[in-house]
């Protein structure tokens, strides 16, 4: 295949991910063959889309994977993320690289294996759950008054008692909890240098939230904003709803799963988290933590996804080609 020949063009499904209905939730555009493109191609691609993350998906590359897959944002190619690989899985279901019925489908990402688990009717995809490393937590943040201001708040609109953290489950993101919804909404995207606003660059992506008790008991509203990563906000971000799950169980802000008598537990604790309002684009990502405080043992991230578009991608010059300005 000839990635640069516009009589062989490259095909892509465009899905909005976290989502039942078309035109809201997360875009991401798929390329389900991606063979003979390069890097710097791919992210050339990802630029010109400019959604927040574009997927490339190529044949394994180990036994234990089923494709490789690589996720670019406009600015940069990301070790792992929720709605790409979520999405994907819909687009490869779609396609028929993944079989009706099957029950897992491991891709091959940065971060290595991640699996998903699948759920059928009929021949249909409804639903993709995505298994997430357990999460690693960083120390608190101290000066709490910087990162409200960072994010056009003050510090009376966080939430007393609860930490500002740094959790990752493959992506770390600056957790900051807020009093309520309002303040999520109230907040503004810091600028592209976090340094000048008291943020170190060690954190180039922060996820604000607030429970949100109104829709259901363990809920979460939010908001993400990446400049760092060339994103300024993102509808739906699946890489840092497992975090958010594991920091609502360590900070015991939801139920945890109770031990049957055996020992076993009995099942993860179930939560919502409602992204993307603010934007227009309102995302539903499913959370699903096994575990208790320091003990966390299983992370899982789902949702569904609808194909909105496809479309076939023109390429007639690499990055390489241009003349400087």
């Amino acid at each position: 295949m000839n990635p640069l020949n516009p009589l062989n063009p490259l095909t892509y499904l465009h899905y909005d991910v976290f989502t039942r209905e078309p035109l809201l939730g997360n875009q991401l555009a798929v390329f389900p063959d991606a063979r003979g493109l390069t890097t710097d191609r791919m992210q050339a691609i990802a630029r010109e889309i400019n959604f927040s993350e574009t997927t490339f998906v190529f044949p394994p590359e180990r036994p234990d994977t089923d494709v490789r897959m690589r996720i670019f944002t406009p600015a940069v190619e990301m070790p792992m993320a929720g709605h790409p690989t979520v999405g994907s899985t819909f687009a490869l279901a779609h396609v028929g690289v993944i079989e009706p019925a099957r029950a897992r489908f491991v891709f091959g990402l940065n971060v290595g294996p991640t699996p998903v688990d699948l759920v059928w009717e009929n021949e249909r995809l409804l639903f993709a759950w995505m298994t997430q490393k357990p999460p690693s937590f960083g120390p608190p943040v101290a000066d709490r008054g910087a990162v409200a201001s960072a994010i056009g708040l003050g510090e009376s609109d966080l939430a007393a008692g609860l930490p500002i953290q740094e959790v990752t489950c493959g992506v770390p993101y600056l957790l900051v909890p807020l009093r309520e919804r309002e303040a999520v909404d109230r907040a503004t995207p810091p600028s592209m240098n976090l340094e000048l606003q008291g943020l170190s660059r060690a954190h180039p992506a922060m996820l604000l939230f607030a429970r949100d008790i109104r829709l259901k008991p363990d809920s979460t509203y939010s908001r993400m904003f990446a400049p760092g990563l060339g994103v300024v906000e993102d509808p739906a971000t699946g890489s840092a709803a497992g975090p958010l799950g594991c920091y609502l169980v360590q900070h015991r802000m939801v139920g945890t799963a109770e031990a049957a008598p055996d020992g076993a537990p009995n099942g993860p604790v179930q939560i919502v988290n409602i992204q993307g309002v603010k934007m227009g684009r309102a995302s539903r990502i499913h959370m699903a933590i096994t575990g208790a405080p320091d003990a966390i043992t299983d992370v899982k991230v789902g949702g569904e996804a609808v194909l909105v578009a496809r479309g076939e991608f023109l390429a007639t010059s690499s990055p390489a080609d241009r003349v400087a300005c």
